[in-house]
């Protein structure tokens, strides 16, 4: 199962996803670990408060946190296991320019690279986890004009979230916390927590 979190800076996607993977895993859907892929690299001191407050939210539900922050084909689950990736936008801008990244080309090239480094790595994720959920930032609506640099990241995000979302069993808006269901293969449509 894979699941597709996204919303704004501040939405509540963090908490939601963490309430969906634990709910997963309790619900015996996915019976192994339950593990926190944990992308977020500590740039500066604003990134080790977001990297503190996410691991006070997630103290006490049960993960197990992998840190990893370039080369997500280095992370092996099992086939019962639920993780949560978080989140892609960071894995993404780490491996365009952290300097043991993997996706240094723009353009065509940057396409064939994003393949490579970040959603054929996923795709086989998904296939070894029970349940993958994964959390992406929604940056495509502010209406506002970038550097190159910035809006070729944004346009690699739009391709990363769409590709995932075309995969997905369901896609998850988190909008002031409340979660706002886009698409979902369950006959029911209801939210899956």
């Amino acid at each position: 199962m894979l699941y597709l979190i996204t919303g704004g800076s501040g939405s509540g996607k963090s908490e939601y996803a963490e309430k969906l993977a634990v709910s997963m895993h309790q619900k015996g859907l996915a019976a192994g670990g339950l593990f926190y892929i944990a992308t977020m690299y500590p740039y500066d001191g604003e990134c080790e408060e977001r990297i503190c407050k996410h691991q006070a939210m997630r103290k006490g539900k049960g993960f197990q946190t992998q840190e990893c922050f370039v080369h997500l084909e280095q992370i092996h689950v099992g086939e019962k296991d639920v993780v949560l990736l978080e989140c892609m936008s960071n894995l993404l801008a780490n491996e365009m320019y952290q300097k043991d990244g993997s996706l240094k080309e723009r353009g065509k090239a940057a396409d064939l690279q994003l393949e490579t480094a970040v959603l054929k790595p996923l795709l086989c994720l998904e296939q070894q986890a029970g349940c993958l959920v994964v959390v992406t930032n929604e940056v495509f609506s502010d209406g506002m004009r970038y550097e190159a640099e910035t809006e070729e990241y944004v346009r690699l995000l739009g391709r990363a979230n769409t590709f995932l979302a075309q995969r997905a069993d369901a896609v998850i808006e988190v909008v002031c916390s409340i979660p706002l269901l886009h698409f979902h293969k369950s006959k029911d449509g209801g939210l899956p927590c």
